[in-house]
């Protein structure tokens, strides 16, 4: 299923917290992206009821298996472009910013060959 790149982007923040922080609740979510706390509940809803995330009666967010995959997807796709990108002579800031947009676009099959020339 093709998920939005929003939906992409706040399961990538939600890993990156719970590999921080351990817990993650809605208002980390709120300030880590800058968004206003609203529209992340109305986010993590949405998440939730298509089986991405759970949250708890304590309001901790967990990913669902299906979740954790697609976080995991997006953060490895972010981590190798930017720092592809940055040894290429870009500059960080724009290295991250660009490996954030191409991280939602590109191809599997585009991903595995960029992964397999800069192992290379």
């Amino acid at each position: 299923m093709k998920i939005k790149e929003s939906a992409e982007n706040y399961l990538e923040t939600i890993l990156m917290i719970s590999q921080k922080k351990g817990n993650v609740r809605s208002i980390d979510i709120a300030n880590e992206l800058e968004f206003k706390k609203p529209s992340v509940s109305v986010a993590m809803k949405n998440l939730r009821e298509n089986g991405y995330i759970n949250v708890d009666d304590n309001g901790f967010i967990t990913l669902t298996p299906s979740g954790r995959g697609i976080a995991e997807t997006m953060y490895e796709r972010h981590v190798l472009l930017s720092k592809w990108l940055t040894e290429l002579g870009v500059d960080e800031k724009t290295a991250v910013e660009d490996a954030c947009k191409i991280e939602h676009v590109i191809s599997k099959e585009s991903f595995e060959a960029i992964k397999k020339h800069v192992a290379g």
